[in-house]
């Protein structure tokens, strides 16, 4: 695995696991009257209740630009929610439920608020689950970059070109939402040294401002360039800024993309796997050098893929390891 950037920072503080329980429960059967909202702590040594709904986020702490994982056991059909007021895709995943997002780039440092409805039994009225996600300040560092100018000021002549490349890919970005198509957890398109990493702001020969939505691996020209998971090419195209780029769906609205290939291994409607070969490291488009430029997508945002390949996508739920507040609620 490549080395971390210096002064990257990452939190390692618990996931949030979130319980709670259901209104009318057998321990108020008595005769006592339904308990109002409470916050809710799972006990450090007993086992979360067989059923009892429960959300997890992961990772229990993120920055803006991250990728997160809302997790939900416990409801009897698909629930829906947001995170950060943005709407969540559920999809079955275990035995549970999963959606796959993000946290935008130009998020404020602070607390993202999470909330999840749905039923707990067949037919019963619908619960909310509410918790929240601390946002930490994310420190993107800034540097100045030249490269030719024709990236910087590009002629007349290329305008049409470039519209082009966004038609493409927005068409590529446009997948039908469907379940994941990979049986196991994200891996790197190639090992080698990290030049650049996600976020980083950067002014091209001092005109130029941009952000920088991906990460930069080192590589050889012609040293080959794998996929990071299972999925479907949905890009094999030589673009004006991006160079030869490949684009591969890999359901749940993730996507990963690979820019500056000297070479394209794949067609478009590829089925992959894990670590088959895409390409060749290149320096096509707009670079200082020969480099792999490795993005990720997930639900319309170009987030870390540093910190995809932090998150475990079968993490069962771990008992008795909670923090955080839950609120229950009747909608």
């Amino acid at each position: 695995m490549p080395p971390l950037p210096a002064g990257r920072k990452y939190s390692t503080s618990p996931y949030l696991l979130l319980a709670l329980l259901a209104l009318g429960a057998k321990a108020r059967a008595a005769g006592q009257a339904p308990a109002p909202a409470a916050t809710v702590r799972a006990p450090e040594s007993q086992p979360l209740a067989e059923g009892r709904p429960l959300l997890t986020l992961q990772p229990g702490a993120a920055k803006p630009g991250d990728p997160v994982l809302v997790s939900v056991r416990g409801m009897a059909e698909l629930p829906s929610g947001t995170l950060a007021g943005r709407p969540l895709r559920f999809f079955p995943w275990g035995e549970g439920f999963l959606a796959v997002t993000g946290l935008p780039v130009e998020m404020k440092p602070g607390t993202a608020a999470v909330k999840v409805l749905g039923p707990a039994a067949p037919g019963a009225a619908p619960l909310e689950l509410t918790g929240t996600l601390d946002v930490m300040e994310p420190g993107y560092p800034e540097r100045e970059l030249k490269v030719s100018g024709k990236y910087v000021e590009p002629p007349a002549g290329v305008k049409a070109r470039m519209a082009a490349d966004r038609r493409a890919f927005a068409q590529a970005f446009s997948q039908p939402f469907s379940a994941p198509a990979f049986g196991q957890n994200f891996a790197w398109p190639r090992q080698d040294r990290i030049t650049a990493p996600y976020g980083d702001r950067r002014t091209f020969n001092g005109k130029l401002s941009s952000q920088h939505f991906g990460v930069d691996i080192d590589g050889d020209p012609g040293t080959p360039v794998v996929a990071a998971n299972e999925g479907t090419v949905v890009m094999a195209r030589d673009n004006y800024s991006a160079g030869k780029t490949v684009v591969v769906h890999h359901g749940a609205g993730l996507y990963t993309t690979y820019f500056h290939l000297s070479r394209i291994g794949v067609k478009n409607g590829t089925r992959v796997k894990q670590g088959q070969h895409l390409g060749l490291v290149g320096s096509t488009g707009r670079v200082t050098g020969p480099h792999l430029h490795w993005g990720v997508k997930s639900d319309g945002l170009w987030v870390d893929g540093e910190l995809l390949l932090r998150l475990d996508f079968f993490q069962p739920a771990v008992p008795g390891v909670a923090s955080g507040s839950t609120q229950l609620g009747t909608p």
